[in-house]
C-alpha cells in the first residue's frame, strides 16, 4: 500500500509539473511582454503616429483613429489578434527603425514611405497607399499650380524637405515658414499667417477632413513626389512580412481598403490613387 501511495503522489506531481510547463512557458506578446500570443489571449504591439488626423490619431478618450490605424487593425486580425489585443505604440519618424530593431513593436504603419535608404535597416510589406507631396490652401485660394507660390508664404514643419523642394525647384521666390508641427501650419493657414501648407496629400487630407476644417481648405492636386507607404517590419522577419502582404491583398480584394480611404479622407475630397500592387514601387521622376 505504501508503494502505491508514493506512486500516486508522484503521478499528481508529474501532472502538475507538465501542466505548469504547458501554461507557463516563455511565450511572449508580438513585440512585447509575456503572454500566450495570438488568439490565445496575448497582445501585439503596433507602431503608429499619434498626431496625424485621418491617419494615426490618439483621441482625447484614449481611442485611436485613422487610415493607418484601420490598416493596422485589419492586418492584426489576419495575424490572429482581435482589436482588444492590440497595443498601439507611438513611433515618431526619427525612432521607427530603432523601434523595430529593439523589438518594441511587431510592425509599424505610420506614413512610412519606402525608400532605398530605409530598406537597408528594415523590411517593408506593401505598399498599401501611394501618396504625393501636395499643397493645402484655403477653399477660395487662387493657388492652383506650384509657380503660384512665388511671393506667397509656404509652411511646412522644421526639418522637412517638402517646402525646401518647392522653394528650390518650383517656386524659388516662395517665402518659407517652418513651424514645429503641421497642426501649427494648419492653424496658420486658417488665420492667414501662411498661404499654403505642403507635405504628403494624405496627411493634408486628414487635417482638412476634421470637423472644424470641413469646407475651409482644399488640396491643390499637385503630384510633386511619389510616396509609397509601406508596413515596416524587423529586418529579416520574412514570415511576418509574407503574412502582412497577404493581409493587405485581402484588405483590397474584400473592399475594406477603399472603405477605410473613404471614411478617413472622403470629407477632404481626396483623389486617392488606386490601391497599389504589393511589391510595386512607383519611383519619382528623375
Amino acid at each position: 500500500m505504501k508503494l502505491r501511495k508514493v506512486t500516486a503522489a508522484s503521478a499528481v506531481v508529474l501532472a502538475l509539473t507538465l501542466s505548469a510547463t504547458a501554461c507557463g512557458g516563455d511565450n511572449k506578446d508580438e513585440g512585447g511582454s509575456s503572454s500566450t500570443g495570438g488568439s490565445g489571449g496575448g497582445k501585439i504591439k503596433i507602431g503608429i503616429k499619434y498626431d496625424q488626423p485621418g491617419l494615426g490619431l490618439k483621441k482625447p478618450d484614449g481611442s485611436f483613429a485613422g487610415f493607418d490605424v484601420d490598416v493596422a487593425t485589419y492586418v492584426a486580425k489576419q495575424l490572429g489578434y482581435e482589436p482588444d489585443q492590440i497595443e498601439f505604440v507611438e513611433t515618431k519618424s526619427a525612432d521607427r527603425e530603432n523601434a523595430l530593431a529593439r523589438g518594441d513593436v511587431k510592425f509599424i504603419a505610420a506614413t512610412y514611405s519606402i525608400t532605398d535608404e530605409r530598406k537597408q535597416k528594415v523590411d517593408f510589406a506593401g505598399p498599401y497607399l501611394l501618396a504625393h507631396q501636395d499643397l493645402l490652401v484655403k477653399s477660395d485660394s487662387d493657388i492652383s499650380k506650384g509657380t503660384d507660390l512665388n511671393g506667397k508664404k509656404l509652411c511646412s514643419v522644421t526639418g522637412s524637405t517638402s517646402a525646401q523642394n518647392v522653394q528650390k525647384s518650383i517656386a524659388p521666390k516662395a517665402n518659407l515658414r517652418e513651424y514645429s508641427t503641421y497642426s501649427e501650419c494648419i492653424a496658420g493657414l486658417q488665420s492667414g499667417a501662411v498661404d499654403a501648407v505642403t507635405t504628403d496629400d494624405s496627411i493634408l487630407a486628414g487635417f482638412a477632413a476634421q470637423d472644424q476644417y470641413k469646407g475651409k481648405f482644399k488640396l491643390a492636386g499637385l503630384k510633386l513626389s511619389n510616396e509609397n507607404y509601406g508596413v515596416g517590419v524587423k529586418k529579416g522577419d520574412t514570415a511576418t512580412l509574407d503574412k502582412i502582404n497577404k493581409a493587405l491583398e485581402q484588405m483590397v480584394s474584400d473592399g475594406s481598403w477603399q472603405k477605410a480611404v473613404d471614411a478617413n479622407f472622403g470629407p477632404a475630397d481626396y483623389k486617392n490613387e488606386p490601391a497599389p500592387k504589393i511589391g510595386v514601387i512607383v519611383p519619382n521622376a528623375s
